[in-house]
């Protein structure tokens, strides 16, 4: 059963979700509570619905029952359950996949252009004029993710890590406030690791931040408050300190996946 919460600092909110597919429940009576501006960091075992709930917050699919509710800060609440994956998007959640996908044969400057918050239409795209606007924001996001000095150079040149770096500034081009990141460290280096956890950490208090990560130390970089997920439910929320030392998470995460690291 759901457990009902209210705070006028709430930016997204989930009650009583559960989503099955062909008999299995990805998602099982799940409650989520996000916070206005703050930084949530998602872990658990493969299989333990993280990617589901990212599928669910985002419209990709939705839920057999349950609530996913976007709060506005005026009072207003919206039912993502009846909107569609390109009008949740244009409310202000934002999703960066695992993948990097930026424009290679485009510099990093003009992917930043491409991505800023603008109407799309097609006549104010064939007749649009870069504006100042557009230039001082272009320059806020290169400075938040630290490639201001590769502004002019062919994205397809960076290296994997500044790839990933790219994409998150075309998302915060966007101006989202819910910004849900999928393994962002995955395949990085770990000078890179280390400066994008920075760059996250940077983004609390302006944005709403979900990570979905795998990587640990990463998660003990950038931990604020942890969920485990575990069979579509909440298993424990907290400190890492606490879900690191909770038994239960030891024993359905923390062990298994020491085990897989060793093999």
């Amino acid at each position: 059963m759901a457990v009902l919460y209210r705070d006028t600092d709430l930016t997204l909110s989930a009650e009583g979700v559960s989503k099955s597919f062909d008999g299995f429940k990805a998602i099982n009576d799940l409650n989520f509570y996000l916070g206005d501006g703050e930084l949530r960091t998602v872990i658990g075992p493969n299989g333990a619905g993280k990617s589901t709930f990212m599928d669910l917050i985002t419209g990709r699919t939705t839920p057999d029952v349950g609530s996913l509710t976007f709060h506005q800060p005026d009072g207003h609440d919206v039912d993502l359950c009846k909107l569609r994956e390109y009008q949740i998007n244009r409310l202000g959640i934002a999703r960066k996949f695992q993948t990097p996908s930026v424009y290679t044969q485009h510099t990093v400057r003009d992917n930043i252009l491409l991505s800023l918050n603008r109407d799309r239409g097609v006549l104010r795209a064939l007749f649009y004029s870069e504006t100042q606007q557009d230039r001082d924001e272009i320059d806020e996001v290169l400075e938040i993710i630290r490639l201001g000095d590769r502004r002019d150079e062919l994205a397809g040149s960076l290296s994997h890590g500044q790839k990933q770096w790219l994409e998150i500034g075309m998302l915060l081009a966007q101006k989202p406030r819910v910004l849900l990141v999928d393994e962002p460290a995955a395949g990085m280096s770990d000078e890179e690791t280390e400066r994008t956890g920075e760059l996250l950490l940077s983004l609390e208090g302006k944005h709403s931040v979900v990570v979905v990560e795998h990587d640990m130390e990463f998660v003990r970089q950038i931990a604020r408050k942890v969920t485990v997920l575990h069979q579509g439910h909440v298993l424990k929320e907290g400190s890492f300190d606490e879900v690191a030392g909770d038994p239960t998470v030891k024993e359905v995460y923390l062990g298994r996946q020491k085990h897989t690291d060793a093999a």
